[in-house]
């Protein structure tokens, strides 16, 4: 299992810390989706707590400087990457944008919020990859509007193959602070669950669809 890096390591440490991800494989979760899942996050939480807050918008900032060149503009997906974004726009003094799940049904029925020009170079901001759909919904938006986007940076990253062929499909490089792999292991290490129930953790990843727990 990938141990992951310093970063990595202790992103996956304030996440478990402030309950922002929660591991409870004998009492698993049911998501929107309809998938029962040994893992919950929230990281809307880290907005909470202001040196997490602190420490992942600085490490935002330092995978945009290491992955891309400099961007015209920050754009977060509704609703979680929103204050993410706004947050790395400032850091860096760029504008912002967001993007909207589905096009307002009232005034200009916009998608996308705030002052954007065609040709932009773009990084979005999200919270958290799954499946990758409502992320690449955001980002083919901005297409739409014939802006450049050179790439995604999130939170958190569930690793699921479907969300690496969607990105791939849709031709968007995409990072994340922390993944599944590390997050597990550092939940191992500091006693957050027990080594034996890695296993069942390991197994709903490769087929979250059709996990039903233990």
């Amino acid at each position: 299992m990938k141990e992951g890096n310093e970063s990595e390591l202790k992103v996956a440490e304030f996440l478990l810390k402030i309950k922002a991800v929660q591991l409870n494989p004998e009492n698993p979760f049911t998501w929107a989706s309809g998938w029962k899942s040994p893992i919950y996050c929230d990281n809307r939480k880290i907005l909470s707590h202001h040196s997490i807050r602190t420490y992942v918008r600085q490490e935002m900032v330092k995978k945009i400087e290491a992955e891309f060149s400099q961007p015209d503009c920050i754009a977060g997906v509704a609703t979680g990457g929103i204050p993410l974004g706004v947050l790395v726009a400032q850091e860096l003094g760029l504008p912002f944008v967001y993007i909207r799940s589905k096009a307002k049904e009232h005034g200009a029925k916009k998608r996308i919020e705030g002052e954007i020009h065609e040709g932009a170079k773009v990084i979005v901001i999200e919270d958290l990859i799954s499946t990758g759909n409502s992320s690449l919904s955001a980002v083919e938006a901005l297409r739409d509007e014939n802006v450049d986007v050179r790439g995604l940076v999130a939170v958190f990253d569930y690793g699921f193959e479907l969300a690496k062929k969607n990105f791939k499909a849709h031709e968007c490089k995409y990072f994340s602070l922390c993944n599944y792999e590390t997050l597990i292991h550092q939940a191992i290490e500091t006693n957050y669950i027990r080594p034996e129930q890695k296993e069942t953790l390991m197994e709903w990843r490769m087929s979250p669809d059709n996990w039903k727990g233990k």
